[in-house]
């Protein structure tokens, strides 16, 4: 999403300053008379400014972004729906002959190329082992026994509770009666791939 930037149109600004006084990041100063844009990275689009200026010399913008950008910016990994391991169906078409991606939910916040570098050409099930009840085990074995499964990647957090997840897959991985290969990726709170 692209931030809006404020414009000033300093034919229409009376150098009241009422602007200047409101906005609290001091993004805006008066300058020669009329309101300036100091930073636009000091302000917070929140529009305090354009609400108290009286002549309506204050509008914010939504600049372009060039294509590469939005191409980039729009480009998602996901190949299903529903993500959430407890809302997959067990069967689904999607499952046939693919390689599966048990995540837990906070991986994809702090790893920057999540889709990228963990999603792409994978079927991906999420969950917090900590805050969803229950285990994820009977549902993933059901996945990997009713499903042709290529191979299951785990990618879990550094953090205690997210061990949760990956011995659930790798119960459900026992449990199938499959040989099915697993590999486990930790992620640090800072979003480093530590394995």
């Amino acid at each position: 999403m692209l931030k809006q930037i404020i414009n000033i149109d300093r034919e229409k600004c009376t150098g009241c300053g009422l602007c200047a006084s409101t906005c609290h990041q001091s993004a805006i100063a008066i300058k020669d008379g009329k309101a300036a844009l100091l930073r636009d990275d000091y302000c917070d689009g929140l529009g305090k400014c354009l609400a108290v200026c009286p002549s309506g010399a204050i509008s914010f913008e939504t600049p372009d972004a060039p294509e590469s950008d939005r191409a980039a910016a729009s480009a998602s990994a996901l190949n299903q729906w529903p993500v959430q391991i407890k809302l997959v169906p067990v069967n689904a078409a999607y499952f046939e002959n693919a390689h599966l991606l048990v995540a837990a939910d906070c991986a994809a916040y702090s790893y920057g190329n999540f889709h990228h570098d963990f999603m792409k050409d994978k079927i991906t099930l999420i969950g917090c082992p900590k805050l969803d009840e229950g285990d994820y085990s009977e549902k993933l074995t059901a996945i990997l026994t009713s499903n042709s499964i290529q191979s299951v990647t785990v990618a879990r957090m550094e953090v205690p509770c997210c061990g949760g997840i990956e011995s659930a897959a790798k119960n459900a991985l026992q449990g199938c009666g499959k040989r099915i290969p697993l590999q486990t990726a930790t992620i640090s709170t800072d979003g480093i791939v530590l394995d």
